[in-house]
């Protein structure tokens, strides 16, 4: 029997539509294995490269959800922006040893 978890499979959806959505691939080029680039910040949006492994945590899934609900599936910087300020991510991503 095979456990699904609703939000890593959205997550999923998410990764496979920003990344397919016509842009070059020399920005994705620069990300290791195992690891996405997220764009966070209120105004000005500052890169961030983290590990898949951060899916896996609930935060990071609510995370997730609050950037389906303000920006769908379509997200304007080519990669996944999560509406956070910089500090908060930075703070939650350390946390979890992802920076």
């Amino acid at each position: 029997m095979a456990i699904f978890f609703p939000r890593i499979i959205q997550a999923k959806q998410i990764f496979r539509r920003s990344f397919s959505n016509g842009r070059s691939t020399s920005t994705s080029m620069d990300i290791p294995k195992g690891y996405f680039a997220v764009y966070v910040g209120e105004e000005e949006k500052r890169r961030f490269v983290v590990p898949v492994s951060l899916l896996c945590q609930p935060e990071f899934q609510e995370l997730l959800h609050l950037a389906e609900e303000e920006f769908g599936y379509n997200h304007s910087m080519g990669g996944l922006t999560i509406p956070c300020s910089e500090d908060i991510f930075a703070d939650f991503a350390s946390r979890f040893g992802a920076l």
